[in-house]
């Protein structure tokens, strides 16, 4: 048996109303609406935000011949040579 709290939330009069009719048009209680609505923005909240990494290739052959071998440290020297760093 699941057990039920009462409580007293306020919400603005539009909402309720909206959240009403919604409720008769779908033959759902507005107590069934109001849990499913909680329920799924709970679920949103807790879910990660996906991230797609954008395509960012080019045309070209690949690798040039002097960093086949060469360790990051290499490449990132090769990048930021005569900026400063």
């Amino acid at each position: 048996m699941v057990a039920h709290v009462k409580t007293t939330i306020e919400l603005p009069d539009a909402l309720l109303e909206e959240a009403k009719r919604t409720a008769r048009g779908e033959g759902v209680t507005l107590r069934a609406l109001l849990e499913a609505g909680l329920r799924h923005e709970l679920a949103r909240r807790r879910a990660p935000e996906s991230f797609t990494l954008r395509k960012a290739d080019f045309e070209g052959k690949g690798m040039r011949p002097e960093f086949a071998e060469a360790g990051w440290d290499r490449i990132r020297d090769a990048i930021y040579e005569g900026r400063g760093a």
